[in-house]
């Protein structure tokens, strides 16, 4: 499992951050970095530039003298977020619609095709196209402001710390949807399936909460 890299540190948040979100690590666990140096095969000091990355994602928090720590979930503020996400995304969507290039469509559509008429589906690797899916969207829509607010906010990161809310046999179909009508530049379609999109997901996490 080894990293070999020109940037060792980005390959190292982008592998632990994939592993934090399929719950590989369990909310409110210690990372031992002497064992995570040597499980990727690296020095301490990449490491430790990852864990920066990682903390100003809140994906993890770093506690004076004790070490870090993978932050613990919060059914509420996960609520919250997903609440800001919705409307964020909507306006996201509406406009990618409008400025999507052909080779940023092609890139969308990629995120998805290994999947499409999969018998099973590799969840950690849907997990990680369904985030990269939604932070192109705001990317692409080209709306300063809104990255701004989602740089700030880190909803889209913080919606993720859940895993998958809902099974990919579910939400594939309704990414597809979002893309068919990105493509066509529909942008009230677009708004319209991508804020439900996320709503569903939202109150699925309601109904876990309320067990």
């Amino acid at each position: 499992m080894e990293i070999q890299h020109q940037d060792l540190s980005y390959e190292i948040y982008k592998r632990l951050k994939a592993m934090i979100l399929a719950n590989e690590f369990e909310a409110g666990a210690k990372l031992k970095q002497e064992q995570i140096a040597s499980m990727f095969g690296v020095s301490r000091m990449p490491l430790h530039r990852a864990f920066q990355m990682l903390e100003n994602e809140m994906l993890i928090e770093s506690i004076p003298r004790r070490g870090y720590f993978v932050t613990k979930i919060n059914a509420n503020q996960l609520i919250d977020a997903f609440e800001c996400r919705e409307a964020l995304e909507g306006v996201a969507a509406r406009r990618a619609a409008q400025n999507i290039t052909k080779d940023q469509l092609e890139y969308l559509k990629s995120l998805f095709e290994k999947f499409i008429g999969a018998q099973e589906i590799n969840v950690p690797e849907y997990l990680e196209s369904d985030q990269e899916f939604h932070n192109m969207i705001m990317k692409i829509s080209g709306n300063q402001i809104l990255n701004r607010l989602e740089l700030l906010g880190n909803n889209t990161i913080r919606t993720f710390r859940g895993g998958l809310l809902r099974p990919p046999r579910e939400t594939l179909p309704e990414h597809l949807g979002i893309l068919a009508a990105i493509e066509k530049g529909d942008g009230e379609l677009a708004e319209k399936l991508i804020r439900e999109h996320t709503h569903k997901s939202m109150e699925t996490l309601r109904e876990r909460n309320k067990k």
